[in-house]
């Protein structure tokens, strides 16, 4: 009967029965006891109580009876340690059997036993296994070094384990080559400055030699190792190149894109009229195919590194076009990357073949495949230019099978075309206007309004045209109401007489009725422009516009070749470097091929990026959650001490400074009303010679006066700080209660608490770690408690806090898991803190920047929200959001509505920007918040809900 019959028992209260049997005399029944202990150990049932008793089963010749010993201990040890020091003495013993399998299994063991009271135990044993005679000892105890590290890197250091390690890299067996190169490799990757693995030609060389005959996963460690090697020489690099290339036959995949890996960095260092050069090129392809015809999940990830591959050298796999070709089924996610690789591709030689293929996708059944299939005969278009013709009689043969997304996508690429070829293929735009009344995309409807207004001066009924677009116009999207503004401005320029009216409407829908910003202000604009300098208008307007580039979906350069130094990993299939994904402490080290690293880029002295006033560089991207409760039971609560603070982050990548992005114009862009349309101001270039009667009345200042906070706005109230609330009730951590909110008090922030002791002992010892979080929340001292904490006591307890801790995104994002210590245990809660404590107190934005800002930020990257029930006047407001350092740059009131122009500040250097409306006598407020981080804006308004209503 096989093992499964220990998994199928149902019986109750056997824990003393298994008891007596592990105790028994009868080697049968022993080992019959300990299986049954491991399966009830696999099911999840708890069977710690057994520890001594499976404990002294180890003492036995049966290697399979000791495997499953084993097995129990490395799962109870952690929960057991004080019982786990019961069984160093048979690892000693063990580690001296005859078997080389025990000695092995006894160092595995060790090894995957997490308890920092036995680790200092190990070492001798250890010690010996390293330069055991037998090379499978010696290649599992090369892994234990490294698990021991990650335990206790002191003790390894202390021990000088690390040197044997470094000697093993010169052993006569290829596994234990492997091994130690394997755990060299990860000590390095958490110490990155360690210079553990000290490459230099004569261990490279015996790299090399060890690669023939390691097993796979062995070959795997090596190549990633040589990877890491800069050659001194094409000599060298050419030499390590040739060692290398057998590895592309090899049946792993794994291996494969290793050893691609090594050959593309290296061919950065071979002069390209090398004839090996040639030959190793000729080399890569083969392989590269061969991955192609692998499981779908497989050529999923062969594909995506082979896109990195063709952007870095197209001409590797320029006459494989054949293979990329979709199969009937191929799932989707293989056929749109095969897809995206045929553009990159397609050349004049082949772009006859790509065509007919991308035309019969573009009938199949499946929508995706079909859009993408259709936008790539537009970039084919766009890259080939003496394809561009048949590309265009292709797109109309296809908006004729008057599919509705087909159509759609068409006229999208189509208008991506007109601004490649200017005045070549507007003959085709009849066809389009047909098909006018079948759009109901925000994409192809903006795309079809830009032709339209393009051409305006081709189209006949253009007006007609666009008019129809305008009688729904406040339920289009942003995209499109942005384009036909646009589109209506051209046709005005270039069909004065017929269309003043037309031109009237839009501007007022956008300026008057319109409620996003964007809009508004280029309509303003628009209507600034035309009212003073129809001449100036026209050249801002009909400009000539650039011709759009080839591949404007490639790779930036930089990340491209950190992304090939690290093909065969999960980075290469993300396309996103290691950085942007990978959670915790280890440094993560950003590679560069070698022919590139020293290209005379300069480097920036630290004064000079901040010249220009507002922002040095973007602010960092928050990492996304990874697992949180791991962490936070693996926290070591000993105090945490920050060091300097890092220099702020910048607001944006822009160099704004104080420049004016209009030539003048901003400053009077929102100036007086006048006679019910935008005011008009004066500066944009000289002013017209004659000034028409109704432009002579005075106008107000502009945005000098809206920016002049000296009327209304007062002195800003304290900062709101919300009450205490219970964080961890008493019954959830053995008596401790703890209460506490967060407040900001010049500029340092803090946890205050209350920390009530319900229990019946003293409690002391306290002390308090944070998971990682989305601001880098961290305590910035040790939390005193000077005093123990008696039965039925209270104490106060004020926490500084710094935001220089580690970063991870949360869920929500002002969430804070926190772990409380103390003689009794440790206990976790998690609490949500005000997003305004993170506001910096420097918050307030230059006026112009502000206004450069706001027109920067995507239009995608804005919020709107109502804040309900609110009985504040706006000057009120402003003073008590002030108080949180929320700061009003700007006050203006149009038709008694006010308008506060807000900017807060993060402490991660991120800006927020929002526009409050307040109407008189209604409690209802709207807000708008812009952020190059869209995911704060909700925090932000609930923050302002709590401030306006507290």
């Amino acid at each position: 009967m096989t093992d499964s019959k220990y998994f199928t028992t149902t019986k109750k209260g056997e824990i003393f029965e298994l008891k007596a049997e592990l105790n028994s005399d009868k080697k049968e029944k022993k080992k019959e006891a300990v299986k049954k202990v491991i399966a009830s150990m696999t099911v999840g049932k708890d069977v710690s109580a057994l520890f001594p008793d499976v404990v002294n089963c180890m003492q036995t010749d049966n290697l399979e009876l000791k495997k499953l010993v084993y097995l129990y201990l490395m799962n109870y040890a952690k929960s057991q340690p004080d019982m786990a020091i019961m069984a160093v003495n048979t690892f000693v013993k063990d580690c001296e059997d005859p078997n080389p399998l025990i000695r092995a299994l006894a160092v595995r063991t060790m090894g995957c036993i997490r308890v920092d009271k036995i680790t200092e135990y190990l070492c001798e044993p250890l010690r010996k296994c390293l330069k055991d005679e037998d090379p499978y000892v010696r290649k599992t105890a090369a892994v234990c070094v490294a698990k021991l590290h990650d335990i206790n890197a002191q003790l390894v250091e202390d021990q000088g384990f690390l040197d044997t390690l470094k000697d093993l890299i010169s052993d006569s067996n290829p596994m234990v080559v492997a091994n130690a190169v394997a755990a060299l490799s990860e000590i390095a990757e958490s110490h990155p400055n360690s210079n553990l693995l000290d490459l230099n030609p004569q261990t490279i060389n015996k790299l090399l030699t060890a690669l023939n005959e390691c097993t796979e996963w062995g070959q795997i460690f090596i190549l990633d190792c040589l990877a890491n090697y800069t050659p001194r020489d094409d000599r060298e690099s050419q030499s390590i190149c040739e060692r290398v290339t057998p590895r592309l036959s090899h049946a792993n995949s794994a291996v494969v894109l290793s050893a691609v890996k090594v050959l593309m960095k290296f061919m950065e260092m071979l002069p390209k009229d090398l004839d090996y050069y040639g030959t190793l090129l000729k080399k890569l392809a083969p392989p590269l195919v061969t991955l192609l015809s692998a499981e779908p999940e497989l050529q999923y990830v062969a594909l995506r590194n082979i896109n990195l591959i063709v952007q870095r050298r197209p001409e590797i796999l320029k006459h494989e076009m054949k293979v990329f070709f979709v199969k009937y089924n191929d799932p989707i996610y293989v056929k749109l990357e095969k897809l995206d690789i045929m553009i990159r591709l397609a050349s004049q030689a082949n772009i006859a073949q790509v065509l007919a293929e991308l035309k019969e996708y573009a009938t199949e059944v499946d929508v995706d495949f079909v859009r993408k299939a259709v936008r790539a005969i537009g970039r084919c278009a766009i890259k080939v230019e003496q394809s561009a013709e048949r590309c265009v009689s292709t797109l109309l043969d296809l908006i004729q099978t008057k599919v509705n997304y087909v159509v759609q996508e068409a006229i999208v690429v189509i208008k991506d075309i007109f601004r490649k070829y200017p005045n070549k293929y507007e003959s085709v735009i009849a066809t389009l206007c047909e098909n006018l009344d079948s759009l109901d995309e925000p994409e192809a409807r903006a795309a079809m309004i830009w032709i339209v207004g393009e051409y305006a001066e081709r189209i006949d009924n253009a007006d007609e045209l666009l008019e129809s677009f305008l009688e729904g116009f406040h339920d289009e999207s942003t995209q499109v109401q942005l384009q036909l503004l646009t589109a209506i401005v051209k046709l005005f320029l270039k069909k004065p007489t017929e269309t003043q009216e037309l031109v009237q409407q839009v501007l007022s829908l956008a300026t008057q009725d319109s409620d996003n910003p964007d809009l508004r202000d280029r309509g303003y604009i628009y209507w600034r422009l035309l009212s003073t300098d129809p001449v100036a208008a026209k050249e801002v307007v009909l400009a000539e516009k650039p011709l759009i580039s080839e591949e404007t979906d490639l790779i930036e350069p930089t990340l491209l070749e950190e992304l090939i130094c690290h093909i065969g990993t999960l980075a290469s299939v993300y396309h996103k470097p290691p950085s942007a994904f990978v959670e915790g402490s280890r440094g993560v080290q950003h590679k560069r091929l070698p022919g590139s690293a020293g290209s005379g880029e300069s480097v920036e002295s630290p004064d000079t990026g901040s010249a220009a006033g507002v922002s040095e560089a973007p602010p960092a991207v928050i990492p996304s959650q990874g697992d949180l409760l791991g962490d936070l039971l693996n926290l070591d609560l000993t105090p945490t001490t920050t060091g300097p603070p890092p220099p702020p982050p910048a607001s944006s990548g822009m160099q704004l400074g104080a420049m004016d992005l209009l030539g003048g114009g901003l400053d009077s862009l929102l100036g007086g009303d006048l006679g019910g349309g935008p005011a008009i101001g004066t500066s944009f270039g000289a002013p017209p010679a004659t000034m028409p009667a109704s432009f002579n009345v005075p106008v107000s200042g502009g945005l000098d006066d809206l920016f002049d906070l000296g009327g209304g706005v007062g002195m800003p109230m304290g900062a709101f700080n919300p009450p205490k609330t219970v964080w961890l009730p008493a019954m959830k951590a053995k008596g401790l209660e703890i209460s506490g909110t967060f407040v900001r008090r010049a500029g340092v922030i803090q946890m205050e608490m209350t920390l009530t002791n319900k229990a019946m002992s003293v409690m002391t010892d306290f002390a308090i770690q944070f998971n990682r979080n989305s601001f880098g929340l961290a305590p910035a001292g040790p939390l005193q408690v000077l005093s123990p904490l008696s039965p039925n006591q209270s104490i106060e307890a004020v926490l500084p806090l710094s935001t220089v801790g580690p970063v991870m995104k949360m869920e929500p994002l002002n969430n804070l898991q926190v772990a409380v210590k103390n003689n009794i245990d440790v206990f976790y809660f998690s609490c949500q803190y005000p997003i305004s404590m993170l506001f910096a107190e420097d918050g307030k934005m230059d006026r112009q920047v502000f206004l450069a800002t706001w027109k920067d930020i995507s239009n995608d990257n804005e919020s709107q929200f109502q804040i309900k029930d609110c009985h504040l006047n706006s000057d009120a407001a402003s003073n008590k959001l002030q108080g949180s350092n929320i700061f009003t740059i700007a006050k203006r009131t149009v038709e008694g509505q006010d308008m506060l122009y807000q900017s807060m500040k993060l402490t991660n250097g991120i800006w927020v920007l929002a526009e409050l409306r307040v109407q008189a006598g209604n409690p209802n407020y709207t807000i708008s918040l812009k952020c190059r981080a869209p995911e704060v804006s909700q925090c932000v308004f609930q923050n302002y809900e709590t401030v306006l209503k507290n």
